[in-house]
């Protein structure tokens, strides 16, 4: 009787597993994304060259990066994939995505000029 209550619960149990591997490993991603983006706005809001760059080698693999210069920030968003574990890649896939935004360095914002 404990073989046959051991064969219906471990199929169960390894399920389980997988999942919360596959959900660390997915917030792990999710972490990636947003420090890429914080490097990418970082480096763009200095003005920096190759500031998609940067947050692509920061990201996740297959991430894609998208920078907005606006007239007094910067937005770099940073998309991944993360698919499912195993089999259920495809249909578990999940899309995560991170934001920064950092003011440009180069423009000069407030009160200027005035007497002292």
């Amino acid at each position: 009787m404990v073989t046959a209550e051991t064969a219906v619960a471990l199929p169960a149990l390894v399920l389980l597993a997988a999942m919360l591997i596959w959900g660390v490993m997915a917030a792990a991603a999710q972490i990636k994304c947003v420090d890429a983006a914080r490097v990418g706005a970082r480096a763009a809001a200095r003005g920096d060259a190759d500031a998609v760059a940067i947050a692509t080698a920061a990201a996740p693999p297959g991430a894609s990066v998208q920078l907005v210069q606006e007239a007094e920030t910067v937005r770099v968003t940073v998309v991944a994939p993360c698919p499912g574990p195993g089999r259920l890649g495809a249909a578990l896939s999940v899309r995560l995505e991170a934001t920064a935004v950092a003011a440009r360095e180069d423009v000069i914002s407030g009160p200027t000029g005035g007497d002292v």
